[in-house]
């Protein structure tokens, strides 16, 4: 969901206010090499705050102490979003670390005295199952959708191979260049993926030939002009947008008629669930995954339940049907005399 467009920060041209100070921290970001992604992120949620300073009068960053950082912890736990529903745990976390970061910073400059986030507390992580995830033959199912008779379509179904071979990110398959794929190797390289940091994943034979029939035979027809060597092309010969990307992978998945929704993400859970029931180790997930701490990546082993359930099935005396399917035969035998009575 795209986020709603804020208001001019007040103090743009006051060199002490909290805006200027602002920006100022992001320059300093920019420097020390954070990816474009994370200082956007950080530039969101400092200028909501600066905002919402801005409503109780306070202006500058020594105007703001530890109690007025409580304050405004408590205003996001109290927050409601337009449908009602609160922001979740992990939303007011990712309010609060960019005020951490900024007042660190301010202090460390000696634009104030003291830090008044030193000592914050911050809501503990929730630890969260994915929301769905496909089947296997759900997957082939998507995966089949696009009509590969066209150059769009043999794009797409591309796209889709990709995302289920490899469960790279959406935003870094659009960021993939025509020379990050390493056809011999079959391997694809992620450059300045989550972190700014770069890792090489498996692409899978079958992957490899979806990839190699959109290069030679649908990618040359949607270069308008100068090549900009982006892997995949939308119509007007641009890099695809990472928003679009995900409104076409929903189209599919809903064509599919599985009957559970979901996008781009939802490809790298079930690529990722379906390893790991397969028997891939959970480091390989996370290097695949480009998980920094294995801690992310455990999430899976909760969703993984097939062994669990071949475990439950061989052990668990209630989970067997042997004398029971007698009495269960009996009892529709029973129904069914009753309704033609």
């Amino acid at each position: 969901m795209p986020r709603r467009k804020l208001p001019e920060l007040p103090g743009r041209h006051d060199p002490d206010s909290l805006a200027c100070h602002m920006e100022r921290f992001l320059s300093h970001l920019a420097v020390r090499n954070y990816s474009g992604a994370t200082i956007t992120d950080r530039r969101h949620g400092l200028s909501v705050f600066i905002l919402w300073c801005a409503e109780r009068g306070l202006e500058r960053p020594h105007e703001v102490t530890r109690p007025i950082l409580e304050r405004y912890q408590r205003h996001l736990y109290y927050h409601r979003k337009s449908n009602g529903e609160p922001l979740s745990f992990r939303t007011q976390a990712q309010r609060m670390i960019p005020l951490r970061a900024w007042f660190k910073w301010l202090t460390r400059e000696n634009h104030i005295l003291s830090n008044p986030a030193s000592e914050l507390d911050l809501p503990r992580p929730e630890k969260r199952l994915p929301a769905l995830v496909l089947t296997a033959d759900e997957a082939e199912a998507v995966m089949g959708q696009p009509d590969s008779a066209t150059a769009l379509g043999l794009r797409d179904r591309a796209m889709l191979e990709v995302l289920y071979a490899t469960a790279i990110r959406r935003s870094e398959l659009t960021g993939l260049r025509v020379h990050d794929v390493d056809y011999p190797r079959s391997a694809l390289i992620v450059r300045k993926g989550k972190g700014n940091k770069d890792r090489v994943v498996p692409l899978g034979e079958r992957a490899k030939v979806w990839l190699a029939a959109y290069r030679d035979q649908a990618r040359p027809g949607l270069v308008a002009g100068r090549d900009p060597h982006h892997l995949f092309l939308s119509r007007q010969g641009n890099a695809l947008d990472p928003k679009r990307l995900s409104e076409k992978v929903r189209g599919y998945i809903q064509s599919a008629g599985i009957g559970k929704p979901g996008s781009c993400h939802l490809l790298r859970h079930t690529a990722a669930t379906l390893m790991l029931e397969g028997g891939a180790d959970i480091r390989f997930i996370q290097a695949l995954l480009g998980h920094e701490s294995l801690e992310t990546t455990q999430i899976y082993t909760r969703v993984s339940v097939l062994k669990l359930a071949e475990i439950h099935a061989a052990t668990h005396p209630g989970a067997k049907l042997v004398r029971e399917q007698a009495m269960l035969d009996a009892v529709l035998d029973a129904e069914a005399s009753e309704q033609k009575e």
